[in-house]
């Protein structure tokens, strides 16, 4: 993980505000109307469930923090001791313990409170529950205000600190302070470190990248280390030797032989010397700067010799360089990439996956198969080739040459018909090349055909003169036109007569007037045909006696059927006395089947189902319009519907009612 992985954690909300956005999520995502009259059970739920929201808030909120903070001991060791040296591992593992055991103990208020709710006797009760248990949640997270407000401070931090992968190729820069560490980052990468002529400017680590043989590279410059011992050592120098004692890296350790830094060349030599145990294992690079001042050549022979012991020690390279006229930067760029790729190669053949892989790997030889010396071998026409030369006039032309010659780019076309590969190269420049067998399309164009048209455009004249042309009838150029013509003609009619067949498809076959006829008029028209009609005369009367006397033996049996049934109801109900003269003749209404039936008062009144007398009746229905106007009072609404018709915009009514004006609602 890098320190890129720790910038994405979310801010960190004081205690206050903490408790603000958990109280009001739960006054907005849980139900807000409760009434005495509830049931107890339904009392009950709403205040538990108020409870168990408040608490998974609150557990979610702690859990998204505990989870977004990293654990030191999870960390690449590098991260986790600039941590250490910037935050403090103690106060830091300290504060995420404190929330850990807040979110803990919210967890077993909760469940403490909603045991007890399910025993409360009423709603005053159960309020009285609701408010004690998110009290005690608030005043758990009211205590927390400190880690809560270090956490926040640490998550800022860390968003500022630079972006260091300790897997990736680094190149590590220490020394002194002032000997010119920033100002050799700043020409070998676009880092824009601060550069001044004063001692401990760079406060912090700062990283540049480049890129050498294709790959990508980090360059990190540390603060300058003074010579005292690691507990007297601040917070900026503990920053470089975490960064020299955990990160894979080449050392480039800059010195300074002018001592315009302000210390002297013994003193840097014994820096060197002090912090070489963090050297161990890495490729290290002695750097000389400010070579424009004074060499390595020109120093004192005491002085000398401290800095050759240096340089003869094992794995140390020295370099020199001057960041003022930019001698050596690249050098020093170089030797510093090479040696690190050598050191990282070196390692991993010194290592364990190196002989899963090795066997498998056959590195061939060639050997002479004879004593035979074979020459490579140069044909004569290309030794005798002429060289190219830019100035000799009798040199080949070049298409640039010939470019430049017909009016330079943009005017010059070049001609694509000189590379076509065909069979004569004098077709090349024909208008229409060669496509088929050495043909073009003007090659099969009939030669005569001027004369063709001629005679054509003749024998037109003569038969317009003949008046072959003056009939009404169709003329026709050849007989393809004629048959497209009638193919046209037919066609039409198939469409039209499909057309014709599917709007008659629904209609009725005769007219509704065909059935409506007359015998009279049947056996007269038939008589006019020539056919006889006295058996469909006879037929048809027969039809008609039969029918009649099933009809009225049909309306006798009705006749009966209701005089007995409104006699036996005017003997059983006494409200349906029907007076009618009996000599009057009885009303008959006609049915849509043909039938006729009488009409009569209904056998008794439905409304009044299941009541004893009118009276119960009348009483019922004022009491279900009483319990009815409530209702009407809501527009019909029922007690836990909440909507309200479209009298005013959506918004107005939209989540919870604010503590400003209620005017405009």
């Amino acid at each position: 993980m890098s320190t890129s992985g720790l910038k994405a954690i979310a801010p960190v909300p004081t205690a206050a505000d903490f408790l603000d956005i958990v109280l009001s999520k739960t006054q907005k995502k849980t139900p807000t109307v409760i009434h005495k009259n509830f049931k107890i059970s339904r009392i009950r739920n709403f205040y538990m469930r108020k409870v168990k929201f408040a608490q998974d808030a609150f557990d979610e909120k702690l859990g998204a923090i505990l989870t977004e903070f990293p654990m030191l001991d999870d960390l690449h060791p590098f991260l986790s001791s600039l941590m250490n040296v910037l935050y403090d591992k103690n106060h830091y593992k300290l504060a995420l313990g404190q929330l850990r055991t807040a979110r803990h103990l919210i967890d077993h208020v909760a469940k403490d409170y909603v045991r007890l709710l399910k025993f409360g006797d009423s709603l005053y009760r159960c309020k009285q529950l609701k408010k004690a248990a998110l009290g005690r949640m608030a005043t758990i997270m009211r205590r927390q205000k400190d880690p809560l407000a270090y956490l926040e401070q640490v998550r800022q931090h860390i968003s500022r600190l630079p972006n260091i992968d300790p897997n990736t190729r680094t190149l590590l820069i220490c020394g002194y302070p002032n000997v010119g560490k920033s100002s050799f980052i700043n020409k070998v990468t676009r880092a824009d470190v601060d550069v001044q002529p004063y001692a401990f400017t760079t406060k912090s680590l700062f990283v540049g990248h480049l890129d050498y043989k294709y790959l990508r590279w980090q360059v990190i410059d540390t603060p300058g280390i003074l010579d005292h011992p690691l507990e007297e050592m601040n917070t900026i120098e503990m920053q470089s030797i975490t960064a020299m004692a955990h990160l894979k890296s080449c050392v480039l350790y800059f010195m300074d032989l002018s001592e315009q830094c302000g210390y002297s060349v013994e003193a840097q030599c014994k820096l060197f010397h002090s912090i070489k145990p963090l050297f161990a294992g890495k490729p290290t690079l002695l750097v000389i700067n400010k070579i424009d001042i004074m060499r390595l050549d020109d120093v004192h022979p005491d002085t000398r010799a401290l800095v050759d012991e240096i340089i003869n020690a094992e794995d140390v390279k020295c370099v020199q360089v001057s960041c003022f006229t930019e001698e050596g930067v690249m050098e020093v760029k170089n030797t510093a990439c090479d040696a690190l790729l050598a050191h990282r190669v070196d390692n991993k053949m010194k290592g364990s996956k190196i002989n899963s892989v090795i066997n498998r790997i056959h590195v061939a030889q060639p050997k002479p198969r004879d004593e035979v010396v074979r020459a490579p071998c140069i044909p004569e026409s290309v030794r005798e080739r002429k060289k190219y030369d830019k100035n000799d006039p009798e040199r080949r032309k070049l298409k640039r040459d010939i470019e430049l010659e017909e009016g330079g780019p943009g005017v010059y076309n070049i001609n694509m018909k000189e590379d076509y590969l065909l069979e004569n190269p004098e077709w090349n420049q024909d208008t229409m090349p060669e496509i088929m067998d050495g043909k073009n399309i003007a090659d099969f164009i009939d030669p005569d055909i001027a004369e063709k048209l001629e005679a054509l455009e003749r024998e037109e004249e003569r038969l317009q003169a003949e008046g072959f042309y003056d009939s009404d009838s169709d003329m026709f150029d050849s007989d393809d036109e004629r048959e497209a013509k009638d193919a046209t003609i037919a066609l039409s009619h198939k469409i039209k007569s499909q057309s014709i067949k599917k709007s008659k498809k629904n209609q009725a076959r005769l007219p509704r007037t065909a059935g409506l006829r007359t015998l009279t008029e049947l056996t007269s028209e038939l008589t006019k045909a020539g056919l006889d009609p006295s058996r469909i005369q006879e037929r048809a009367e027969m039809i008609a006696k039969l029918h009649g006397a099933k009809r009225k033996r049909l309306e006798e049996e009705e006749d009966a059927e209701m005089d007995a049934a409104s006699d036996a109801e005017a003997g059983e109900d006494g409200w349906m006395d029907v007076d009618e003269d009996e000599d009057a003749p009885k009303k008959r209404v006609k049915t849509n089947a043909g039938g006729v039936v009488n009409k009569r008062v209904p056998r008794s009144n439905r409304q009044m189902a299941g009541m004893k007398s009118e009276v119960q009746f009348n009483k019922a229905n004022q009491l279900r319009n009483l319990a009815q106007r409530p209702r009407n009072m809501l527009a019909k609404a029922g007690e836990a519907d909440r909507e309200i018709k479209t009298k005013m915009p959506k918004h107005l009514f939209a989540g919870k009612r604010g503590a400003g004006k209620t005017q405009r609602r």
